[in-house]
């Protein structure tokens, strides 16, 4: 089999991974992200970048595959290569379950919106649900709030942060500073506390938060109905250092679930399109 290409054309930013045989064993092709808010740009942008930087020829690649709520616009062939859609929650599922290893997780693609999906190898994946909160809501709520919309500079004034000005935690409310089977450090409510003197790195910091704590909460539930303890992330999110440390936080407050976050995660969703051709 030639190369298998995945592409995954999300509402901002669109991922092209690929895979080639290599004596009988998948190999993983670099990976590459190109942000663009037109999806047609996206996508051939995408394309050339990823087949020039791995040199790698048109007559080399045997399907490319495609998902994502953009990918509806590519109508025609890619370069004479047939595209093939596939279900943006299979691409999901398979690609959580690919890079964390796992026979059964609920895996959550944390997007501009936030998707869930119950995946088992070798099994049908299940949609479970999701929100419009994810980092469209960082992005737009930080713009509004703090005057930054880029993410890397959201995430620099998210670190500097301290979120006591912004939250209400269970530790403000009581005078011990904790309650019965609560860990005195969750929130109460999210910007319930906000402070006369709180910064915009505050302010973005309580955004961030809130994104995550949503999430967060929305899987642990999705996970339970399904009675599975391992939720694996993936997405542009995972990417951001505060996502990172909220999640640990999440694994430490026993909720009795495991959030993972595998290496590639924001490049999960390219991966199981391009799963679903080699499967």
């Amino acid at each position: 089999m030639g190369i298998v290409i995945g592409i995954d054309v999300g509402g901002s930013t669109t991922k092209i991974v690929g895979f080639k045989d290599e004596g009988g064993k998948r190999e993983l092709i670099r990976p590459q992200l190109v942000k663009a808010n037109d999806p047609l740009t996206a996508t051939y942008g995408a394309f050339g970048k990823f087949t020039d930087e791995n040199g790698i020829k048109i007559s080399d690649i045997d399907k490319v595959l495609m998902t994502g709520v953009g990918s509806s616009y590519v109508k025609h062939d890619l370069y004479g290569i047939k595209c093939v859609r596939v279900p943006e929650f299979d691409c999901i599922g398979k690609g959580g379950i690919y890079l964390s290893g796992l026979e059964n997780a609920v895996v959550v693609s944390m997007g501009t919106g936030t998707a869930i999906v119950h995946a088992e190898r070798g099994a049908k994946m299940k949609y479970l649900g999701g929100t419009g909160v994810g980092g469209g809501t960082l992005v737009g709520l930080s713009k509004l709030l703090v005057g930054a919309a880029d993410i890397g500079h959201i995430s620099e004034f998210v670190e500097q942060g301290e979120l006591g000005n912004i939250d209400l935690r269970i530790k403000d409310m009581t005078a011990s500073g904790a309650v019965p089977v609560m860990n005195a450090d969750m929130t109460a409510a999210n910007f319930g506390n906000v402070s006369d003197v709180a910064t915009k790195s505050d302010i973005a910091k309580g955004v961030a938060n809130l994104v995550y704590e949503t999430v967060g909460m929305v899987a642990i539930f999705a996970s339970r109905s399904v009675g599975v303890t391992d939720i694996v992330l993936t997405g542009n999110l995972t990417r951001l250092p505060s996502c990172l440390e909220k999640f640990e936080e999440f694994n430490r407050l026993g909720y009795g679930v495991k959030f993972v976050v595998p290496e590639l995660s924001e490049f999960s969703t390219a991966i199981g399109c391009a799963i679903s051709a080699l499967d």
